[in-house]
C-alpha cells in the first residue's frame, strides 16, 4: 500500500474534543473551588465567631487578587506556554483551597488573616486559567469550531453550581465545613496531575493524526503558539499599549465587563433577592438558584452552536459572533420584568430566561481566541479577563448602595438589565469588524 493510500484510509482523529473536555472539567473544578467559602461560610463564621464585616473582607479577597493577577498570568502563559503554567495554577489554587480547612485551629484574629490570605492566593493562582483556556482553544480548534469549543468550556461555570453545590452542602452538613475545603482541594490536586499527563499542544500530542492536524491548521488554529524561539522574552509593554488603544479591543473589554455584571449578580445578590424580596426560605432559594444555572449552561452551549453555524454558512466571523452576543444580551434584559410581576413562578421564569440569554451571549472567550495576537494571546486574554472581572468588585458594591438608598431590589434589577444593554451596544457600535489583532 502506498503512503498516500495509507493516509487516505485513516479516519481523522478527534483529540481536540478530549482537550476541550479537559478544559470543561478544569473550569468546573475552578468555579467549585471559588464557591467553597460561600458553602462553608455559615458554619465557619459561627464556629470562629466571625461577624459579617470580617466575612465581607474574606469574600472580597478573591476578586481583588484575581483581577491583579490577570496581566502577570497572561505574560507567564505567553512566556512559558499553556500546559505547565496551567498545571502549576491548578495544583497551587487547589493546595491553597485545601489549607483553608485548617484555619479553625487558629485564634479568631489569626483565622481571619489566614482566610483572607489564602483566598487572596487562590484568586491569584487562578488568574491564568481562563486566558489559558482561550489560548488552548485557539491552538487546537479551527475558526469554524471555536465558538462551540469556547462556549463548552465556559459552561463549566454553570455546571459547577449544579453538581458541586449540592455535594459541598452535603459534606458541610454531615462532616463539617473543614471537609468542604479538604475535599475540593484534593479533587483539584488530582485534576492537576491528570492534566500534566494528558495535555499537549497539537505539535506534540501522541494521539493526533495527520488528518486532524492538517484540518485544524488549515482551519486557522494557531498550532505553533507555544513553539518558542531562543530569543523570545515574551510580550512587551509597547505591544500592550497597542491593545489598549484599539477600538475593537476596548469594545470587547467593555462588553465583557457588562456581561460579567450579570454573572456576579447571580453569584452574590440573587439568593438574597429571593429570600428578602420574594419571601422564599433559604432552602427554597438554594434549590431555585440551580434553575438559572441550568438555563445558563444550556444557553451557553446553544450560543456556541449558533455562532459556529452562522460562520459555516455565512463565512462572516463578525456576524457569527455578534448575533448571539447581541441577541443574548437583549434577552437578558428580561430580568427587569421581574419588577412588574408578583407570582414567584413568573419571577423565577424571567430570571431563568435572563440567565439563558446571558449564556447565549457569553461568547467573549471565543472572540478573544479570534482576535488575540498570536505572540501575546495569553497576555491579551489576561487584559480581557482583568477588565471583565472588575465587575466582580463593582457590581456587588453598587447593588448594595442601591438597596441602602431605596430599600428595594427594583433599581438593582434595572441596573443589571442596563449592563446587558450596554454589552449589546458595545458589540454593535464600538467593536466593529472582529478579526485577528496584529501588533508591531
Amino acid at each position: 500500500m502506498t503512503m498516500e493510500a495509507a493516509v487516505g484510509s485513516l479516519k481523522r482523529s478527534r483529540v481536540r474534543f478530549f482537550i476541550v473536555l479537559m478544559l470543561f472539567l478544569v473550569t468546573t473544578v475552578n468555579y467549585a473551588d471559588r464557591a467553597t467559602l460561600s458553602i462553608a461560610g455559615p458554619q465557619l463564621a459561627k464556629e470562629l465567631g466571625l461577624d459579617s464585616i470580617a466575612m465581607g473582607y474574606v469574600f472580597s479577597a478573591f476578586g481583588w487578587s484575581y483581577v491583579i493577577g490577570q496581566v502577570p498570568g497572561g505574560w507567564l502563559l505567553d512566556r512559558f506556554g499553556s500546559k505547565w503554567v496551567y498545571a502549576v495554577s491548578i495544583i497551587t489554587w487547589s493546595a491553597f483551597t485545601f489549607l483553608q480547612g485548617w484555619v479553625g485551629f487558629l485564634s479568631i484574629g489569626a483565622a481571619i488573616t489566614a482566610l483572607f490570605g489564602l483566598r487572596f492566593l487562590v484568586g491569584f493562582a487562578e488568574a491564568p486559567s481562563f486566558p489559558a483556556n482561550a489560548r488552548i482553544v485557539a491552538a487546537w480548534f479551527p475558526g469554524a469550531e471555536r465558538g462551540t469549543a469556547c462556549a463548552f468550556f465556559n459552561s463549566g461555570q454553570y455546571f459547577a453550581t449544579v453538581i458541586f453545590a449540592p455535594l459541598m452542602g452535603w459534606i458541610a452538613h454531615d462532616f463539617g465545613w473543614r471537609y468542604v475545603f479538604f475535599t475540593m482541594g484534593g479533587i483539584g490536586i488530582a485534576m492537576g496531575l491528570v492534566w500534566m499527563k494528558t495535555i499537549y499542544g497539537p505539535n506534540d500530542h501522541p494521539s493526533v493524526n495527520r488528518l486532524e492536524y492538517d484540518y485544524i491548521r488549515e482551519g486557522g488554529a494557531l498550532i505553533d503558539m507555544d513553539v518558542k524561539k531562543a530569543d523570545d522574552t515574551g510580550p512587551t509593554w509597547a505591544q500592550v499599549k497597542q491593545l489598549l488603544r484599539s477600538r475593537m479591543m476596548i469594545g470587547i473589554y467593555l462588553g465583557q465587563f457588562c456581561i460579567n455584571a450579570l454573572t456576579y449578580f447571580f453569584l452574590t445578590w440573587f439568593p438574597v433577592y429571593l429570600v428578602k424580596e420574594r419571601g422564599l426560605s433559604i432552602l427554597q432559594a438554594g434549590f431555585v438558584a440551580t434553575l438559572p444555572a441550568l438555563c445558563g449552561f444550556f444557553g451557553g452551549i446553544l450560543g456556541g452552536v449558533i455562532s459556529d453555524y452562522i460562520l459555516r454558512t455565512n463565512g462572516s466571523l463578525t456576524l457569527a459572533r455578534k448575533v448571539p452576543i447581541v441577541g443574548g444580551m437583549l434577552l437578558s434584559m428580561a430580568i427587569i420584568a421581574c419588577n412588574y410581576v408578583d407570582g414567584q413562578a413568573f419571577v423565577i421564569g424571567f430570571m431563568a430566561l435572563a440567565f439563558f440569554g446571558k449564556g447565549i451571549g457569553a461568547l467573549g472567550w471565543a472572540v478573544m481566541s479570534d482576535t488575540a495576537p498570536k505572540q501575546m494571546a495569553g497576555l491579551a486574554g489576561g487584559l480581557f479577563n482583568m477588565f471583565g472581572n472588575l465587575s466582580s468588585i463593582t457590581t456587588p458594591i453598587i447593588i448594595g448602595y442601591i438597596l441602602a438608598a431605596t430599600g428595594s431590589f427594583n433599581g438593582a434589577l434595572v441596573f443589571v438589565g442596563l449592563n446587558a444593554f450596554v454589552a449589546a451596544f458595545a458589540y454593535l457600535v464600538v467593536v466593529g469588524e472582529i478579526k485577528r489583532f496584529e501588533v508591531k
